[in-house]
């Protein structure tokens, strides 16, 4: 029974770990957003932004190992609403979202 319990450990160790570098990733991703487009976009400030998900890393650090608690999920929720809805949007060199026939 110990070693069921040690591999459920190990597998939350590992899933808040990965995590946790998604959220971190999110928050290289709002520092580096041009931050004209931003706004240009309708999304709230670049620094604004990087708050948000500065604070998801620091959630996500604080629940390493417990990746499923409230604060956990909360940091998650934040860093991929940001890597789906604001990230495609402000990425340097990316500023326009238009395919080969105009904007999409």
């Amino acid at each position: 029974m110990d070693s069921l319990f040690e591999l459920q450990m190990g597998a939350m160790l590992i899933l808040s770990v990965i995590l946790l570098g998604v959220e971190v990733w999110a928050f290289v991703e709002a520092l580096r957003g041009r931050a004209d487009l931003f706004q240009a976009h309708g999304k709230l400030t670049k620094p604004a932004w990087v708050a948000i998900t500065g604070v998801a890393a620091l959630l996500g650090f604080t629940s390493l190992g417990r990746p499923v608690s409230l604060l956990g999920i909360i940091g998650v929720v934040a860093a991929g609403v940001f890597l789906a809805d604001v990230r495609p949007l402000v990425r340097p060199g990316k500023g326009n979202s238009s395919g080969p026939y105009g904007p999409w």
